[in-house]
């Protein structure tokens, strides 16, 4: 009878043995995945937060047209890095695998982030952003894919919510770091930090169990990118890049060139205003980001993303046409704006890959973050054209946010989604 008892036993206690395992590995999967994405994160708004003090430092005593487009420049090529990345990561990783895929581009964009710092001339600054934009675009998807795949559907949504706050707690570190090192090329040796993650990480992730066997994928590999151009893709490939690119324009233009912005409403305290504005900004899209999947299981994804696009437009209209000083009232107005930014991101980072199966998932999301990069880079890199011709900063930033209205429209005769991925 004891046998029997013990025999019994066995079983149990192997069982709890191996989702302790499992429940380690899956926090240690996410810790690697949010780690990577923060300092992507610090590493995306670094050089706007350092750009007035860094362009000068690189160009000297310029005029103010040649200044706005080496910053315009500088600004818009990293988009472009960002772009080609998601698009060429997302397709090395429905090919060799999600978490060899994280690796690999945490590496890159630590590398070339380091390399920023010791660049001597704007050229080059421009090139290692690029690059550094490069391995970032491929972790802001291989991230996503990896822990949406790793987590049940009932979880799925929250994790990614979760997850998407590591960008803001990225931004919140890029202020951090400009109130304390006034040199911005010490600040950009925090490219260490992601490479030794990157290290860590060669030993420890692995891939999610649906992935090992390959069996979604096996037969597909060679015709990955038909499969991802079918006709019955399109239509999502489309709407997927509209969505998310018309929010990330107007969210770039707003995050490259806020301290610009503040630094030209309030020149008397401007090193303090500029670290504490992206700092506003990292902590709304923190909070935002955290809450934004209990909100998307509450009202749904279409919803939540519809109340994003109104809300950021008429915030911008407020802080941008209202305002002659950085004071309470646009600090409230910023924290707002901050705040459904992080929601937003939450909820693109499920709608966008809830559009595809699996068999493309990585590449087809890497597509629309692309496409939406491809168009923010662009247009982002007419602000500073557009900044005498309009009349100020402000008026610039305040254009680019009717983008918002174009989202807000194609999200409400767009697609309804449920948290489940179709596989």
């Amino acid at each position: 009878m004891s046998h029997t008892i013990l025999s019994a036993a066995l079983p149990l206690k192997e069982e709890g043995v191996v989702t302790k395992v499992k429940t380690t590995k899956h926090l240690l999967l996410f810790a690697i995945c949010f780690t990577s994405t923060m300092f992507g994160g610090t590493v995306s708004t670094l050089m706007s937060v350092y750009l007035p003090v860094a362009v000068k430092d690189l160009l000297g005593d310029v005029s103010v047209e040649k200044f706005n487009n080496v910053s315009a420049y500088i600004s818009s090529v990293f988009i472009f890095g960002w772009m080609f990345g998601g698009i060429a990561w997302g397709l090395i990783c429905d090919k060799i695998g999600r978490s060899k895929t994280v690796i690999l581009a945490t590496a890159f964009y630590a590398l070339f982030t380091v390399l920023t710092g010791f660049s001597p001339s704007w050229f080059l600054v421009a090139v290692c952003r690029f690059l550094s934009g490069f391995g970032i675009g491929g972790v802001l998807v291989t991230t996503n894919i990896l822990v949406a795949e790793a987590w049940s559907p009932k979880k799925r949504a929250v994790a990614l919510g979760i997850l998407s706050i590591s960008i803001p707690v990225g931004i919140f570190s890029a202020g951090f770091i400009e109130l304390f090192v006034s040199t911005w090329r010490q600040a950009f040796l925090i490219g260490l930090i992601p490479m030794l993650v990157a290290v860590t990480a060669m030993f420890t992730l692995e891939e999610p169990e649906s992935r090992k066997d390959g069996s979604p994928e096996k037969d597909g590999q060679i015709v990955l990118s038909q499969k991802l151009f079918n006709i019955s893709y399109r239509k999502d490939l489309l709407l997927g890049s509209v969505i998310f690119g018309t929010m990330l324009i107007g969210l770039w233009a707003i995050f490259s060139w806020l301290p610009t912005w503040v630094q030209s409403i309030s020149p008397s305290n401007e090193q303090h205003n500029r670290g504490l504005s992206m700092m506003i900004l990292g902590a709304g899209g923190l909070t935002g980001g955290f809450i934004s999947g209990w909100i998307a299981n509450a009202i749904g994804l279409r919803r939540t993303m519809l109340m994003c696009f109104l809300v950021s437009f008429i915030f911008s209209l407020l802080l941008f046409k209202i305002n002659t000083a950085f004071n309470t009232t646009a600090f409230i107005e910023l924290s707002v704006l901050a705040l459904f930014f992080g929601i937003s991101q939450g909820v693109l980072s499920v709608y966008i890959p809830l559009l595809f199966p699996r068999i493309v998932r990585a590449s087809a999301t890497g597509f629309c973050f692309s496409a939406g990069r491809l168009f923010t880079a662009t247009v982002v890199f007419f602000v500073g054209a557009l900044v005498s011709f309009l009349g100020g900063y402000g008026n610039a930033i305040f254009i680019f946010s009717f983008v918002f209205v174009i989202g807000f429209i194609t999200t409400l005769f767009g697609k309804q989604n449920s948290i489940n991925y179709q596989d």
